[in-house]
């Protein structure tokens, strides 16, 4: 099976020496391609330049992004090459910094050009523009491999990271979601279409579940 992973952050510049990012180290998506590969799959990782960690990542192929820009672009020049499986793990940034002002004593805001923002400006306000959605383009992209997106939320319940894991299904047209974090609660849910849910207790246990899934088994 050709697998293609994403895994890690995506950044994006304040100016010309700041960048705005998340906590996404890598680990999961890189995990799950040396998992992927060591059961004799052929492994693409895309891997986040900012991504923190620092184990080991076996794959057929390791390359790395910057922006969500430039994993969008990476994504869409592999589009015409046979993939069966695709797992974004990759942390996408939900913002891209639009405008700055300056803001006067008064109150007037004064749009501000930098290459660095220096702090004798003052305070400072950033407009936070949406990012697009990368994983909203894979089905056209990529119209026969088996798609795997990832949800993790902090606020709220399982019910609501299911619920919203199953939106993204139905919205994307990817077949199955992963759904985690802290509004999860431990492990993992494979979320499929139709409210079909595997709790999962471990990575260990996802990564054989996800490997069951695309193969065919599940």
């Amino acid at each position: 099976m050709k697998c293609l992973i994403t895994a890690g952050p995506t950044y994006e510049p304040l100016d010309g020496v700041r960048r705005l990012t998340n906590f996404s180290s890598g680990r999961l998506g890189s995990e799950l391609a040396s998992f992927l590969t060591a059961r004799g799959h052929e492994t693409t990782l895309l891997i986040g330049q900012q991504a923190t960690f620092r184990g080991e990542r076996h794959a057929s192929k390791v390359e790395t992004f910057t922006t969500t820009a430039n994993l969008h672009d990476r994504l869409q020049s592999l589009a015409g090459q046979p993939v069966d499986a695709l797992f974004h793990a990759a942390a996408v940034s939900d913002f891209t910094v639009g405008k700055v002002w300056r803001r006067a004593p008064q109150g007037e805001l004064t749009e501000v050009h930098a290459g660095k923002l220096s702090t004798r400006e003052g305070t400072l306000l950033a407009e936070l523009v949406p990012t697009p959605k990368i994983i909203a383009e894979l089905r056209e992209w990529f119209p026969r491999a088996w798609l795997v997106g990832w949800k993790y939320e902090v606020e709220g319940g399982r019910a609501g990271v299911i619920q919203l894991a199953e939106r993204q299904i139905a919205d994307c047209r990817t077949d199955a979601c992963v759904a985690n974090g802290p509004a999860y609660g431990p492990g993992f849910g494979l979320v499929r279409a139709g409210g079909k849910l595997t709790d999962l207790p471990d990575a260990a246990a996802l990564f054989a579940a996800l490997e069951h899934l695309t193969c065919g088994a599940g």
